[in-house]
């Protein structure tokens, strides 16, 4: 007896010893790129990137607070955090196989046996029993352990998708802001024409009055002036579906922000450039990066737990109990009952099917290989997609304002000209049509730029908050 315990003490060690069956995990590597080709695109001023929450950096209380309340209230943040919470209780049962099974039974009933089974003892008895019966798989070749590893590295996939979510509920949050406020700055060009129009045509039917337009001149400002009109539908349908849009991010009723976001406000001020880091930065720091990496890491961890099938199992199985006749005498001297054992199990007949196993998880991490590697390029990719755009859209801006004045200044001296009597209604409707398509094309240019500034920061992924409900457990459970 003291042999098998000494046996039994020695187990812990040979199995700690014991080396597990398949590949360990090593991180891949990621393209060596210096810098980002287009990050000084259209700008020698660059500006620091942000470290905080990307969207103080607009200075907008409004998109700051509707921003914070998508973070704490969007569905579908919490339907990421519950996988993630259903991932890290696949884990903790996993990590159970590290430890041995314990359970209790009881049983009391009325037995009658053949005559050939009392073997001339008493045929009819009551019985009665209880035991406490421990099983253990000893993981001498792995399979436990890269189980485990699995699971901790599909949930902290799970973590970084969580993140990555995040990114995209934001960057959603602040688009439709800035589209939202940019549209409203185009619904205010809009109705300024209107009323310029307006007035156009006041002094049109003055000048038909006093026999100086015709008709002819009437119907075309007339005509203008509804075509201007029109516009106006469309840019309140738009920031109606603004508002629906970022109420249901923040969690609420589509009608929940009407009454808020219908008072306008400005374009929030843009940064003059980003400074973007290396490509190496950026792609530590991405989320979805990550994520991938961590399935890959899971994949490679599958293979060895395939792998320990084609090694024995073995498993130390105990009962002590106790059985009587009548209940008085459980528990009473001579009565107790017990069993220990080793049960080695190795199915090497079977190995076909477990080498085809192998080869199904070999397949699967190769391609999640190619995923990750696919995930890192396209991130570049649209990295430097977002950088160019924004310093694009920047400078575009430029030239638009520019326009747009010039186009007022114009109008201005077509009316003088028109009241001199030098040129006619249609260089003034000219004039004036080419007023609003300028204004309208400025206001439409800064919201490109705010929405482009916005994706440059979700592309680089800079300063992302935890999920505050989900602060305490994503930092647990995956150890």
């Amino acid at each position: 007896m003291n042999k098998l315990r000494q046996s039994m003490l020695m187990l812990p060690a040979v199995f700690l010893a014991a080396c597990a069956a398949g590949p360990d995990y090593r991180q891949p590597a990621v393209p060596g790129i210096a810098h980002f080709a287009r990050a000084d695109a259209g700008s020698t001023q660059v500006a620091p990137v942000v470290n905080a929450e990307f969207w103080q950096a607009f200075r907008d209380t409004q998109l700051t607070n509707l921003v914070e309340q998508a973070l704490s209230a969007n569905n579908d943040l919490r339907i990421a955090l519950a996988r993630y919470d259903s991932e890290t209780a696949l884990l903790r049962e996993a990590k159970s196989g590290y430890y041995p099974t314990v359970t209790m039974s009881a049983n009391t009933g009325h037995q009658k046996l053949s005559v050939d089974q009392a073997y001339g003892f008493q045929r009819s008895n009551d019985v009665h029993g209880a035991s406490v019966n421990a099983g253990w798989e000893l993981d001498m070749f792995g399979r436990v352990r890269r189980d485990v590893e699995a699971h901790r590295a599909e949930a902290a996939a799970l973590v970084e998708d969580l993140k990555a979510l995040q990114v995209v509920i934001v960057g959603q949050v602040a688009s439709a802001y800035m589209d939202l406020r940019g549209t409203q700055e185009r619904l205010r060009v809009a109705r300024e024409s209107i009323d310029t129009q307006r007035e156009t045509l006041r002094i049109i039917n003055a000048r038909l009055e006093a026999g100086r337009s015709s008709d002819f001149d009437v119907a075309r400002v007339r005509a203008q002036l509804e075509s201007a009109t029109s516009r106006v539908f469309v840019l309140e349908a738009r920031i109606a579906i603004d508002e629906h849009r970022l109420a249901v991010l923040t969690g609420r009723p589509p009608e929940a922000l009407i009454a808020e976001l219908d008072v306008p406000a400005p374009l929030p001020a843009l940064a003059a450039a980003v400074d973007p880091e290396t490509p190496g930065i950026v792609l530590r720091r991405r989320p979805d990066i990550a994520a991938a990496e961590q399935r890959l890491h899971a994949a490679t961890a599958r293979i060895g737990v395939a792998s320990a099938d084609l090694f024995p199992h073995v498993r130390l199985s105990g009962m002590l109990g106790t059985f009587a006749f009548r209940s008085g005498d459980l528990f009473t001297n001579q009565r107790e009952t017990s069993l220990l054992g080793l049960n080695v199990d190795w199915s090497f007949l079977d190995a076909g099917r477990v080498r085809a196993r192998i080869a199904a998880s070999d397949a699967a991490a190769a391609g999640l290989l190619s995923s990750y590697q696919q995930t890192v390029l396209l991130a570049l990719e649209d990295t430097e997609n977002a950088l160019i755009r924004y310093a694009r859209t920047r400078s575009e801006d430029e030239h638009l304002e520019r326009a747009a004045v010039e186009s007022s200044y114009a109008v201005q001296i077509a009316r003088e000209q028109l009241q001199a009597g030098t040129i006619g209604v249609y260089e003034v409707l000219d004039a004036e049509r080419e007023q609003l398509r300028a204004q309208d094309a400025f206001a439409e240019g800064r919201t490109r730029s705010a929405v482009a500034a916005v994706a440059l920061f979700k592309e680089l992924a800079g300063g992302w908050p935890q999920y505050p409900s989900a602060s305490a457990s994503l930092s647990t459970g995956i150890r």
